[in-house]
């Protein structure tokens, strides 16, 4: 069995399960997930527990039972107290801004770039070189950081670039000073 599937998910007051065929719908104070179980999963919920079990023990069960009960885990704390993500803008002339629901950048090319944030993903600017992400479902909200970042990768010569907060860029030595 595997040894993180078989360990039980304590389950806040404030969250709310309902488990249907298919999956587990949550909802708790920052707002509302549905879960799809994969075949051959179940979840059940008892004594303020979520338990999640496999039916079978097949080598795909076997490989979806742990993963199931961290990704639901996950969950449970997003609809709790949410995930955060923050990224960080460098160059001379890079900036951000918010405008309505997308983000525009200003990345040293002929034109701004314009993202549009999906609406589980609340954006926020504190700053011109600054990006805060917060949202309930973590798929969602790495997804749309990796995207953003994509749009200007942190380059390895100067760094220019958005990077996560804390994030560390390995840098290269430029052809002059190899002479």
């Amino acid at each position: 069995m595997s040894r993180k599937g078989k360990v039980p998910i304590a389950v806040p007051k404030n969250v709310k399960i309902t488990i249907q065929d298919s999956g587990v719908h949550l909802e708790g104070p920052k707002g509302k997930v549905d879960f799809a179980l994969p075949a051959g999963i179940q979840a059940a919920v008892k004594d303020d527990q979520l338990i999640i079990t496999r039916q079978r023990d097949a080598k795909q069960d076997r490989a979806n039972h742990g993963t199931t009960r961290a990704l639901l885990a996950k969950v449970i704390q997003g609809v709790t107290d949410g995930h955060k993500r923050e990224l960080e803008l460098q160059g001379i002339g890079f900036r951000a801004q918010l405008k309505g629901s997308n983000l525009v950048f200003n990345l040293g090319l002929s034109h701004p770039v314009e993202f549009e944030v999906p609406k589980m993903v609340k954006a926020s600017v504190p700053s011109q070189t600054s990006i805060i992400l917060e949202s309930v479902d973590e798929i969602v909200l790495g997804q749309t950081a990796a995207r953003i970042r994509d749009t200007k990768q942190a380059e390895p010569y100067k760094g220019k670039g958005f990077r996560y907060l804390g994030e560390v860029v390995r840098r290269k030595q430029g052809k002059s000073v190899t002479k």
